[in-house]
Order: structure tokens, then sequence, then C-alpha cells
């Protein structure tokens, strides 16, 4: 897992631009704590920041390959979980490696069959190839999109990076949002490509990126495919048990230290007990980490969408799996604290809007990072599986919008709402989101013979799969990330992801419940509250002082200098939340914490907003 960046400029010679390069690198420094290199030959410059995983002496990059035609460098992040296999297919071919890691076989392994590489990966994966032999730049991200990767092009050539930080590091680059980037921005559709500033653009899953002179060029080498299930409903469940089994065996492969983060949900929970099975063959336990707030377990409310604490449930898991597990407790006036904040604001370069959830994760990874490397998650099984709430509403499988955002009014209210009138006329989300829906719902394809219900039901999983799930995939790399922590996510395996997906939902919940495949094909190792347990989803603390951290905090900025924030927050609204005598619902309290992450956005990156 590290950090890449890079530049190709096709009218120049980059061996001369050092100093641009080397800030571009630098801000992948979280990314990549342990070494950095940059490589640069004529027209194309490469750098990298690394986290050292798998052959810690031999893994450093940039790395290259001298052929006769030409040299072929890459700079690459991520992981490739079947790098065994193809190094004995490569070696095999005539191949001779210097080192033991996967970038060498990634790198070899496109010297062998060029970007058709990608179809033969199993992993997490953003990498970017310099073929000299073709002056072309190769540009491949994996295929459910869990390692970001942002390119920007330019008028003779293109910036990449795993972060917009890295590309906007370079001269060439304003930091600017326009209308558009601010529609992405307050609103939870994920559109395809956005990357929010004005000029960039992500590398979408699945896709390879070529640049040559001629300009850049897209080819789509995976996407989430219709497919008759035919296997019944005893076969499934085993099918999906081998498969886990698999994926949980290659993603425990590494050379640093290893860990799990448990929730005690049914996700995490299977899979910490699937580990600590394969690694108690090994003679090793697995080490657990759990988040929790103070006072949260004793003064636990329930309501609509968390009816228990996750504590008792992550403790049965512990003593039925015999890991070495941790609780991280965390306090209001951490979660609230302005340092964090900015922070979360810096490893996402983007006011996100997930507040206490977001300051939440990334002090669980700092503390888990002290003692790991690499952590197991159990992140997108709710996706895969249809484990959210509305997946079981009648409402939000009817809905003519994105059924995430259907769920979310109804908890949550809208934290858009602290918007100034006139922007959020100009902005018209609404518009916005039901062209962004209708665009997403058709691309996908149905079943001949399915039924109006079961093709529903494939539109909701679909949308999940392609939609939200990248949400929340880089918000988990993001946070991760940032304190130089490498997590895997086992469910985003994309065989797992295309199997279960055509399973049909009369399979997925042939009890009426949530994620009945997965409970079924791990109840052997679960303990039994957890396979009763309701989904409960990502903690959020309780505790009233947060809230009156964030109160007083919006008072100081509204009692301020006039600030930048209120070019998009409308200062009264912002004033009255700020001076409620309780914080009484969820919108009020995200309508401060959105304020605040504006506020911090605009002081770290000072971008030029277009709002006409």
């Amino acid at each position: 897992m590290c950090g890449i960046t890079g530049w190709v400029s096709f009218d120049r010679d980059l061996t001369t631009e050092t100093h641009a390069l080397d800030a571009m690198t630098e801000t992948m420094a979280c990314r990549g704590p342990d070494d950095r290199g940059t490589w640069s030959e004529g027209p194309a410059a490469l750098g990298h920041r690394r986290l050292a995983i798998i052959d810690l002496p031999g893994g450093r990059q940039p790395m290259s390959v001298r052929t006769p035609d030409g040299t072929v460098a890459m700079v690459y992040s991520g992981e490739a979980y079947n790098f065994t296999e193809l190094r004995r297919e490569l070696v095999d071919r005539g191949h001779r490696f210097t080192t033991d890691s996967d970038t060498e076989v990634v790198l070899r392994g496109y010297v062998e069959w060029g970007d058709t590489i990608a179809e033969r990966l199993n992993g997490m994966y953003a990498f970017a190839v310099w073929d000299g032999r073709h002056d072309k730049l190769v540009m491949i991200r994996d295929r459910m999109g869990i390692k970001p990767f942002y390119l920007y092009p330019t008028p003779d050539g293109v910036l990449f990076g795993s972060e917009p930080k890295a590309i906007l590091a370079n001269p060439l680059v304003r930091p600017r949002v326009a209308l558009s980037g601010l529609r992405e921005l307050f609103t939870m559709v994920k559109t395809p490509g956005q990357a929010v500033w004005e000029g960039m653009r992500e590398v979408e899953p699945g896709t390879v990126v070529t640049v040559d002179r001629r300009g850049p060029r897209t080819r789509t080498y995976w996407r989430l495919e219709t497919r008759p299930h035919l296997d019944d409903r005893d076969t499934t469940v085993a099918t999906v048990r081998e498969l886990l089994d698999d994926i949980v065996r290659r993603q425990l492969v590494a050379d640093v230290p290893r860990c799990t983060l448990l929730s005690g949900g049914l996700d995490s929970s299977a899979m910490t007990a699937l580990a600590a099975r394969q690694l108690a063959v090994q003679g090793e336990k697995v080490r657990s980490f759990a988040v929790d707030f103070v006072g949260q377990t004793e003064n636990f409310v329930a309501d609509e969408l968390r009816g228990t604490p996750d504590t008792p449930f992550v403790h049965d898991v512990a003593r039925l799996a015999r890991t070495d597990h941790q609780d991280i407790v965390l306090d209001a006036s951490s979660l609230a604290d302005p340092a964090v904040r900015q922070r979360v604001i810096r490893a996402r370069d983007l006011p996100a809007g997930f507040g206490d959830m977001d300051a939440s994760l990334l002090l669980l990874f700092r503390a888990v990072r002290d003692q790991s490397t690499v952590a197991l998650s159990g992140e997108s099984a709710d996706e895969v599986f249809g484990g959210y709430l509305q997946f079981f509403d009648e409402g939000a499988r009817n809905a003519d919008t994105f059924p995430w955002l259907f769920q979310f009014a109804r908890h949550f209210g809208d934290d858009s709402d602290v918007l100034r009138a006139d922007l959020a006329k100009s902005l018209d989300l609404e518009t916005y989101t039901a062209d962004s829906y209708h665009s997403a719902a058709a691309a996908i394809q149905r079943l001949d013979g399915e039924s109006d219900f079961e093709y529903r039901m494939r539109r909701m999983s679909h949308l999940h799969l392609t939609r939200f799930v990248r949400v929340l995939l880089d918000r988990k790399d993001r946070m991760s990330m940032a304190v130089g922590l490498e997590v895997r996510v086992p469910f985003c395996d994309h065989r797992l992801v295309e199997y279960v997906y055509n399973a049909p939902w009369a399979l997925k919940s042939f009890d009426g419940r949530e994620k009945t495949l997965l409970r079924e094909a791990t109840r052997d190792v679960l303990p039994r509250s957890v396979y009763d347990r309701v989904k409960s989803p990502y903690p959020s603390t309780q505790d009233p002082e947060y809230g009156r951290a964030l109160q007083d905090q919006v008072k100081d900025l509204v009692a301020g200098p006039d600030h930048r924030v209120f070019e998009l927050v409308d200062r009264e609204k912002a004033d009255r939340a700020a001076h409620l005598p309780r914080l009484a619902n969820q919108a009020a309290r995200r309508g401060l914490e959105r304020t605040l992450d504006l506020a911090h956005w605009l002081d770290l990156y000072d971008p030029e907003l277009d709002l006409s």
C-alpha cells in the first residue's frame, strides 16, 4: 500500500522538473511513511511513497525494467493477492525476478501481457506504467475502486496521483471548484469520474486509461454484469463459504503485523472468525480492535438505526475466536477536536460530511497503527449481501431515487439545508440527484424472465455496488492511509461480488433477514448472539458533550471576522443551530459538522469558488 503520483508532458523534458515532482510526491508521505523514490526520463516523471508490506527490503519504487526497445517503469499502490501464481507463470515464460515483491510481478506481468494484466489480477490496486517502448502512460485501477486514483489532463499530457492533493501540488493546477463540483459534494451519488476539483477526474474502477501524444483513451476491462444463477440454496451457501475461506487466506499474507477491525456485526465478526481459524492452524492468534465511546455501552439509547451497542457483541466474538482484543475508547473532546477535524479534511481533500464517524475512524486507525500495519475490515458486506435497512423498506425499494438517500432523509435530515438560499437554488441538488439516478439505473441489465420484484432488488444491489460502496471505500482508504495503515476489504473480492450479485433476492434473504447467505455460510464460527443480531451501522457517539462542543465552535465562527465559509453557508441558520438549547435531532448536528468541515476545508485549501 502506497501513494503514487506522476507527470507526463510530451512537449518538455521532465528531468528538469524535479522540484515539482518532489512536491507532488511529498503530499503522499502519509500513505507511504517507509520510503520515497522518484524516476524521470524524457517526457515522463514518476513519484512514489512506500508503506512496506511484502518483501520489505526488495519492493522499492519506482521500479523499472530495461528492454531492448526502451524502459518500462511503474509506480504501484495496493496488493495483488494472486501474485504468487502469476509469478510462477511468468517464470515459466522466461522472466527472472530480482525481488520477492508483488510489485515486480505486476511490472513484469505488464511487460509480458501489456494492459491485459488488469484482467489477470486479483486484488486492490492503482498503478501507472510509463512504457518507453511506445511513449505512452498506462493507468489501471482495480475493479471495485478500492484504491483511489485521480488524473488531470493537460494540453500536452497528464498529471496523476493517488489523491487530489498530489495533483494540486503541481504549479499547472489551480485549486478551483465550480457548481458541478459542489453538487457532487452535497449529494451522495458518486458520479463515475467526478472528482469535485475543476479539471480533475477519477480513473474509474475497472478501467485502463492510456495517454500518448494523441491524448487519453479509456478501456473498460470489468463491469458488474447480469448472469443467470443456476446453483441451489445449499450449493450457493457452500460456494460463498469456499470463496470466503480462499479470500481471507490470500488477504492474510503480509510480512508485517496484521489485525482485524471488529465491530460485533455479522460482517466483521465472520471475517475475524475465519481469520482466527486459519491463523490458529499456524499457531498464531488474531489481533482485533474495536472502537467505543466513553460511557456508550452503559448509557446506550436505542433508536431506529441502532438497537444495541456494539461492545458486548465484540467481546462475544473475541472470546469465541480467541483473539488478542483491544477496545479503542474515545471521548467527546477528542472527537470534536478541531485538529482532528483538520486532519480528516486533509486526508479526504474534501469536507465529506461524515462528522464524528470520520473522526472516530481516524482515531481508531491511529491507535491500531501503533501495533499493526495491515488490518482486515468487514467493509462492503452490506452492499454485497443486502444488509441495509433500505433493502427491506418498501418505500426505498420503490423510490425513484438512490435507496440510501431515501433512508438518510428519514433518519438524518438534509445537511445541505445549511447552504445559503441563493446557492441552494443555483445548485438545484434535487435535479442533479434525479439525473444521476436515472443515468445509473439505465445501465443495469435485466435478466430474461426476471420478475419485477427481483429486478427491483437487482437494481438496488447494483446501485449499492457501483455507487454507494465507492463512497465508503474512499472514506476507509483515506482515513487509514492518513496514518499509514493498510486496510484490506475481503468482501470486495470481485469473484464474491459477481457470484452474490447474481444470486436472486429469494436466495440472498431466504429466511426474510438481511445477509442470510453470509450468516449461513459462517454460522459455524459465529457466537449465537452475533448470528441473531440485527444490522447496526457504524457507531456514532451519543454523548451530548460532543454536540455542545460543535455549537461552541460554530458560535466562534459566527462571532469572528467574516469567514469564507459564509460564501456557502447561511450565517443566520448557523447561528440559530449554535444557540439551540439542545440538538434535538441528527440533522441539526450534521448541519454544524458540515459548517465546520467547510470552514476547515476553505482554510486548508483556499479553493477558488465559481458559484456562477
